[in-house]
This record gives C-alpha cells, structure tokens and sequence, in this order.
C-alpha cells in the first residue's frame, strides 16, 4: 500500500512540475518534497531519510545570462550555482522554458570544478541511466522535455552547505516584428520562488548587416554601447535580485528594399549542405503601393470569451476596420453555437464604423462551430487577396469537432487568393489546430496569455500584415539542388516589416550563384534576383544551421506524429535526428554522469537494473 501510494503520489509531483512550466519560470529549482504521508496528520517524510528538501534550503548565489546576436541568431548562455543552505541532502527540478523555435545545444554541470558536459540519449534509457544513479546517491544532471517550449533539469545530491553549478546554452532565430527585434530572457519567477537571487546579470552584444536605429528595453535599466551604426552592446546588473518581470530589449534596424541573406554549413565535402535564406522586405511602404485587399474578421462569441475577453475582442476588431487602407473591404463573422455575418457582401471603409457599433450590440453566449465559423469566411473570398483574422480562446465544441475532419474541410474551402492568421487567447487553445491551419494557408499564429491584452496584440498582428510586399512567393534556386525545405510550399506572404526565414538542405555546389524571388504585387507578376551567392562544396560554415534545420524536420515529424499517430519508422527518424544533432524531443534527454555511465556497458546495465526494479514495484503496488 505504501508503495502504491509513492506511485500515485510521484505522478501527482509531474503534474505539479508540469503546470508550473508556462509560467516562464526561467533558472529556479522546484525542490523535490516528500509525498504525504497517510497514516499522519502532519507533514512527515515517509520516503528515503535526509532527501527531504525544503524550499528554504535552496539558494541562488549567481544567475549570469550572456547573449550574442549575429544577424538574428541569437545564443543564450546561462551560468547558475545553487547552494544548499539546509541539514540534509537536496534535490531539486531546475525549471526551464524555451522560446519557440529554441535549440538547445548544450548543458554542463561542475563537480568539484570540473566541467562535465552531457551528451544525448533516449528519453527512456536516459531515464533509467538516471534513476539507477539516483539511487548510488552519485551526481548527475538531465535535463528532459517537457511539452512545448519547455525543458527541466534534476540535479541530484546536493549535500548540507555544497552547491552546483549549472551551464545552459540555446540559440534561436530572432523575428523582425514591425521593423523591430525583440530579444526576451524569461526571469518572471517570483511567484514560484520567494528567495533574491544574490548576483544577477545579463549581458548582450548585438552585430548585424543593416544599419540599427533605436535601442530600448521596457523592463530593465540597462546600460548601451554602440559599435558604430550596426552594432552594440546592453547590460543589466543587480545585487540581491528579485525576479519578478522578464528582461526584454528591443532595437530597430532599417531597409529600403528586399533584401536576402545567406548562410551556408557543410559537416564534410562529401556531405550534403545546409542553408539559411533571410528574405526581408522594407520596413514600411509607401501609400501610393498599397494594394487593395479584402478583409474579413472572425471573432469567437461563445460563452467562454464573456466578460472581459469579449470587451477586448470587440476593442481589436475596432481597430481592424479603423485602420483599414482606403481601396480595401471588409466583412465580419461572429460565432458560436451558429454564426452571424454583419454583411451578406464585402463592405468599404465607409461602413466600418456601422461595423464597428453592431459589433458591441453582441453578448458572448453559446459553443464553439471552429469548422463552420472557418469555411464560412472563405466562402466569401472573391477574386481580389484575402486576409481572414481568426480568433478563438477555446477547442471545438459544436459542428465538426475532429480535427481530421477540421482540417480536410478547411482545405476543400481556403482559395489560392486567401490568408488565414489565427489569434489564440488563453491556455485552452488548440495551438495544433491553428498553427497547421495557418501553415497551409499562407498565415501565421499569434497567442495571447490571460495576462495580456487582446486588443493591443491583435492590433501588433494587424499593423505586421497590414502592408503586403509580395504574394504567392517562388525562390528559383536555379540548377542547385535543393531539398527538405522549411517552411515548405506554399510560402508565406511577405510584409513589411517582417521576414521569411528558409532552412533547407542541398546537392553539389553553386558558387557565385544566383537565386531569383518571384512573385505577386497588386495581381502583378514581379522577380527579384539576387546574384553572387556561394553554396560551397567544401566543409566549414555556421554549425547552428544544421540544428535548426534538424529542429524544423524534427517540429515537422511531430507534427505528423499528433495528426496521424505515432509510426515507428518516424520516431526512429526524430530519434536519430535528435542525436546527432543535440536536440531535445518528447523521446531523448541530455544526461551529465560524473562517471563512464554512459559507455554502452554501463548504460545496458543500468537500464537492465531499473527495468527489473520496476518490474518489482509494479507487482508489489498490485
């Protein structure tokens, strides 16, 4: 009974870790506490003596966060020491969200000062590797997937007045939003942890090809260097530091024209390439170059968006059809159990306002008809380009409620000509459903927390696709071969001020070649080409390309696991891909042994050890 308990209470503790992950709790240890025990009424350890931990015990002595940003890769590294100022031997859960789209590519631990780096395994016989050092009371660190965006690290034992030292790095690719760039360090922790941290510091250096107009962190004091006009540096420091907001900088870059830029690595000559193409548009566009569009608003109305939600819903929608440039026409749909449209055709600008007032007559009552809302907006898609906004807070409740069955049907109905963007409010969101809708029809997701505003995230989203620059994009590489490419055909729509970022992989080499970007302006065909490109055939490059490549193959096999279930050969795929290129998934882990652990001997006997283990615990619980 006691075991089964343990079991049961075990699983309980995952839930809790789990639900603490969208918090952003970047660099805090969860201490490992007891399961309660049953037979008492107070709070007792009824598990191994002396690896209780109480959360006063564990300290923070430094958190140190040091960024370079080269043309939008950003690496993030991350130095931590926790030390145990309690009487008995801690373990802790070190809790670390992702950014999206974030690899990581390495994790360090220091044991009596020397570095010990980890190295990747299967999430399952990482798991036992683990387990089986646990119980030798030896020193290991792994850090595991955990949902999306989020990863956790268990160190094991700090003894009474020792500490550890933990190392993380990442790199991610930094979007430009508006003209600007926006770097975030998660810190947001002080309603997990109450203790200040006692040195922290966060230091970033920026390089980039354009020129670099204003710099600006909303969140934290911070001192600026520039290095001539494409380059600087920022820094933070504080004593006794109490996290309890994020660090964010922004800064402004500036260009007049369509612009590519090319990254390239090659592991050895006889290997096939890999390839990064930055395609940016300027960042604003004159009037006179705006072309005429047709928009048309979907606003979720059920029941759960009452209150505040559909004030703020009904405020974004406002700011849609008040800024709508003077040739486009608009149309909106509000759903719930049903649908109502506030037009049987598309309208002008002269009537956004009459839009606008019926809009706030309507309450937020009833299900949610996704499928019916959706396939009701393109049917209204005519002949010019169509931006459809979407917006929901919850799952499909009514109507078509499969998402097979969502998806096929959205396909059957989306035209050519028309966009979707989805904006998700809230933590019930089906983020799978939207972002695989977006991705086939030429869009993009945005998601809001409870926290934020609706109003003002829609209107960011708005003001990005406001100014279409090209439509219905082709990149001709010319006689190079190129493969696996992400995001894959179709591409998205180009605005101003925002980006397409492409990774791929190629045959052979194309020096000093040239790439042509085709294309629609205003249901005119255009072509841009770009020459003096090298595709090299001989090793050397960026090493993190091939991650990121890795990363988007990986997200893309994943995402084909969720629609249409796990198939052994795809996960051997991912697995294979996250070994070889340091990527964390739902099925490996990083592992740190101070010991050869990890040789193959080792680790069969230590998986064999557990399995038998937890066979044993498996019997005596039933």
């Amino acid at each position: 009974m006691k075991r089964q308990s343990l079991i049961i209470t075990f699983v309980s503790l995952l839930l809790l870790v789990a639900g603490i992950i969208p918090a952003a709790a970047q660099g805090i240890i969860v201490p490992d506490c007891p399961p309660p025990c049953l037979d008492c009424d107070v709070r007792v350890p009824c598990w191994t003596p002396g690896v209780f931990t109480d959360p006063s015990w564990l300290k923070i002595d430094f958190h140190r966060v040091n960024v370079t940003v080269e043309d939008q890769i950003a690496t993030t590294n991350v130095d931590m020491q926790f030390t145990n100022v309690g009487e008995s031997l801690a373990e802790g859960t070190f809790i670390f969200p992702l950014p999206q789209g974030a690899t990581v590519d390495q994790l360090i631990m220091y044991v009596d000062g020397q570095a010990i780096e980890a190295r990747i395994l299967e999430a399952d016989e990482a798991r036992a590797v683990y387990d089986e050092i646990v119980r030798q009371y030896r020193d290991p660190a792994l850090l595991e997937y955990i949902g999306t965006g989020a990863v956790q690290a268990n160190i094991f034992p700090i003894p009474p007045g020792d500490f550890r030292r933990v190392e993380i790095s990442y790199v991610q690719i930094l979007e430009i939003d508006n003209g600007l760039i926006h770097y975030v360090y998660p810190m947001n922790t002080a309603h997990v942890s109450g203790r200040t941290i006692d040195e922290m510091s966060v230091s970033v250096d920026v390089q980039s090809n354009d020129e670099i107009s204003n710099i600006y962190s909303p969140s934290h004091e911070i001192a600026i260097s520039r290095d001539g006009d494409d380059g600087f540096s920022a820094g933070y420091e504080s004593n006794n530091f109490r996290p309890d907001g994020d660090f964010s900088l922004y800064w402004g870059i500036s260009s007049d024209e369509i612009n590519v830029n090319l990254l390239t690595f090659r592991e050895g000559a006889n290997d096939n390439g890999f390839f990064m193409l930055l395609v940016q548009p300027p960042v604003e566009v004159p009037d006179d170059q705006l072309f005429p569009k047709d928009v048309i608003i979907v606003l979720d109305q059920s029941g759960s968006m009452d209150g505040d939600k559909w004030q703020q819903a009904q405020d974004a929608a406002a700011y849609v059809l008040e800024n709508l440039n003077p040739e486009d026409h608009f149309n909106v749909v509000l759903f719930s159990t049903g649908y109502r449209t506030f037009s049987n055709e598309m309208e002008t600008p002269a009537e956004a306002q009459e839009a606008i007032d019926w809009i706030y007559t309507q309450d937020a009552i009833g299900g949610t008809d996704i499928n019916l809302a959706l396939t009701t907006a393109l049917d209204m898609v005519g002949e010019r380009p169509a931006t459809i906004l979407f917006m929901t807070d919850g799952l499909p409740t009514e109507g078509e409620t499969e998402i097979e069955g969502i998806l096929e049907n959205v396909e059957n109905a989306a035209p050519s000509n028309a966009s979707i963007f989805a904006f998700g409010v809230g933590d019930d969101v089906d983020t799978f459903l939207l972002d695989t809708i977006v991705q086939a029809n030429n869009g993009i997701s945005s998601y809001v927390r409870p926290s934020e505003r609706i109003d003002e995230e829609m209107a960011s989203l708005y003001n990005k696709i406001n100014a279409p620059v090209l439509t219905d994009i082709e990149i001709d590489f010319g006689d190079l071969m190129v493969e696996d490419m992400y995001p894959a055909v179709p591409l998205p729509d180009l605005f101003a001020g925002s980006q397409i970022t492409l990774v791929g992989r190629y045959r052979g080499d194309a020096d000093d070649t040239s790439i042509t970007l085709r294309g629609e302006v205003n249901g005119e065909p255009q072509s841009f080409t770009y020459s003096s490109l090298d595709f090299p055939e001989r090793a050397g490059g960026e090493p993190f390309i091939a991650r990121l490549w890795a990363t988007r193959r990986i997200g893309d096999l994943l995402q084909s696991i969720r629609l249409n279930g796990e198939n052994p050969e795809i996960v051997e795929s991912i697995v294979d891909l996250s070994v070889r290129y340091g990527i964390i998934t739902p099925y490996t882990s990083f592992l740190i042994d101070e010991n050869d652990i990890l040789s193959q001997q080792g680790r069969a006997d230590a998986a064999a050890n557990f399995e038998q283990e937890a066979q044993t615990l498996a019997s005596e619980a039933s």
